[in-house]
């Protein structure tokens, strides 16, 4: 099945998942991981490991390579502590997929073109099986603000999103970055920011006044859609793009 759509399979099933199948509908989204780990070998071990309590459905190994860890209709045990609109634990309605990098800790590097490759035939191949939204593909940081970085502001959203495997912005980040650094004046201002990310998914915001989290909130918005600078300050920047995404999100 998997040759069909040009990739290299292998399978070395983890016993971390729950051992009640779901239906296929209940399938909502994919979730982005890196392994954050030093060694490739290592991260396949601790997903393996039984006293871990960690597992993902499939690992992108650096050569591009998959491995098939958990069959998709099973919830491997990937989000954690998790929201995304409604929804909670997202354990039960996503695709846990790790990609092998260091991570932020052990000296955060690039993706490989190798690992990118295997991942747009995977999505595409996981879209189409169960109509998965281009919307509904996050990362562990949109669902798990502050507590997560990864896939981190190297992964290549924006080549996903040209590719219709990802969402993204359509403004023209030359023209925009003007406005970096350009401080927000008021506080509607900065009220109409987080709201903008409650309606594009983020859901850990109450009250939309200023909540103790906003900085990791809005240092995951940047880490996923203004990769340059993730500072956690609100600028004028940071509001154009979270407007446009959410014009352009339905």
């Amino acid at each position: 099945m998997y040759q069909k759509i040009g990739l290299k399979m292998a399978t070395s099933y983890s016993p971390n998942f729950n051992l009640h199948k779901r239906f296929k509908n209940k399938i909502k989204f994919i979730i982005i991981h890196y392994t954050g780990m030093k060694k490739e070998t290592d991260a396949i071990r601790r997903l393996q490991d039984s006293k871990s309590k960690v597992s993902s459905h499939y690992l992108i190994k650096n050569n591009g390579d998959v491995v098939s860890l958990v069959p998709d209709l099973y919830e491997a045990w990937h989000a954690g502590v998790s929201n995304w609109k409604y929804f909670k634990s997202l354990n039960k309605n996503s695709i846990g997929i790790e990609i092998t990098n260091p991570g932020h800790q052990y000296g955060y590097r690039n993706f490989s073109s190798k690992q990118i490759f295997s991942l747009k035939k995977l999505l595409n191949f996981l879209m189409k099986k169960y109509r998965i939204k281009k919307y509904c593909i996050l990362g562990h940081s949109d669902i798990s603000p502050g507590r997560k970085k990864d896939p981190g502001e190297k992964f290549p959203w924006k080549t996903l999103a040209k590719n219709k495997l990802a969402f993204w912005h359509n403004l023209d980040q030359k023209k925009i970055k003007k406005f970096r650094n350009k401080n927000i004046s008021t506080n509607v201002e900065k009220s109409t920011f987080l709201k903008n990310l409650h309606k594009i998914g983020y859901n850990n915001i109450k009250g939309f006044k200023f909540p103790k989290n906003s900085k990791y909130l809005t240092m995951a918005f940047q880490r996923r859609f203004r990769q340059s600078l993730i500072n956690g300050n609100i600028d004028k920047e940071c509001l154009l793009i979270s407007k446009n995404l959410c014009k352009n999100k339905d």
